[in-house]
C-alpha cells in the first residue's frame, strides 16, 4: 500500500514539477547534472534536493532516537509523513499549475513532498529495518532478480515467499506510477490527494497497534 504511494506520489510531482523527483534523491541529481549541461533553470532546485533531504533525516533519526520503546514512534512518523503531504497538495494545488523550473514556488512545493518521503525513506532505514524499502526500488527490483534466480533453480517455500515479497513491492509501485500518471491526466495535482489516504490510515493502524501492545504488555 505504501509502495504504491510512492510510485503515484513521485510520478505525479514529477510530472507537475516539471522534472523534480519527491523520493529520489538521485534522479534529483542526475537531471541537475544534465541541467548543467543542457541548461535549464531548475538546477538550483535540483541541488537543493539534497541538503533539504539530509536535514530531514537528522532530525527524524534524532526523534526517532529519544523517543521511548513505548511510544508510537511508526505512528508518529506516518502522520508527520501525512502532514507534510497535505502541505505538499495545499502548495500545489495553490501555486499550480507550474509553469517553470526554477521559481521559489516549484521549490516549496517540492521540498515539502521531498520532505514527506524522507521521513518515511528514515522510518524505513530504522524502526521498519526488517521490511524491504517502500521507496526505493533499484534495490528491490535487483532484490526481485534474485529472488527469482533463486525460485528458478530451487523451488522452495521460503524462497517462493521471498520472490512474491518481491514481485509485491515492485508491481505496486510501478502500478503506483501509472495510477498516478492517468489521474494527473484528469484531475492534475489534486490526483495527489487520494494517495495521502492510505498513509493516514497505516498511521492509525499502527497507533491502535502499539496501544493494544502498551495494554497487552506483549
Amino acid at each position: 500500500m505504501l509502495t504504491t504511494v510512492g510510485g503515484a506520489i513521485d510520478t505525479i510531482g514529477f510530472i507537475g514539477l516539471l522534472g523534480f523527483f519527491t523520493n529520489h534523491v538521485t534522479g534529483n541529481l542526475v537531471m541537475a547534472g544534465g541541467g548543467l549541461v543542457q541548461g535549464g533553470n531548475g538546477l538550483w532546485v535540483k541541488l537543493g534536493a539534497l541538503p533539504v533531504f539530509l536535514l530531514t533525516v537528522i532530525i527524524t533519526k534524532r526523534l526517532i532516537n529519544i523517543t521511548s520503546a513505548n511510544k508510537p514512534i511508526l505512528s508518529n512518523l506516518l502522520f508527520a509523513e501525512v502532514v507534510f503531504l497535505l502541505a505538499f497538495l495545499a502548495s500545489a494545488i495553490y501555486f499550480g499549475p507550474f509553469e517553470q523550473a526554477g521559481t521559489l514556488e516549484v521549490a516549496l512545493t517540492g521540498f515539502l513532498g521531498l520532505t514527506a518521503f524522507a521521513i518515511r525513506n528514515t522510518a524505513g532505514k530504522t524502526i521498519m529495518g526488517k521490511m524491504k524499502p517502500t521507496l526505493l526500488m533499484t534495490g528491490n527490483t535487483t532484490q526481485l532478480g534474485i529472488d527469482l534466480s533463486d525460485y528458478v533453480f530451487d523451488r522452495n517455500n521460503c524462497n517462493m515467499d521471498s520472490l512474491r515479497h518481491s514481485f509485491t513491492l515492485v508491481f505496486s509501485f510501478t502500478a503506483g506510477a501509472f495510477i498516478g500518471a492517468v489521474l494527473f491526466i484528469y484531475i492534475g495535482l489534486w490526483a495527489i490527494a487520494p494517495f495521502i489516504v492510505p498513509v493516514l490510515y497505516a498511521a492509525i493502524k499502527m497507533r491502535d497497534k502499539q496501544s493494544l501492545k502498551n495494554a497487552t504488555g506483549k
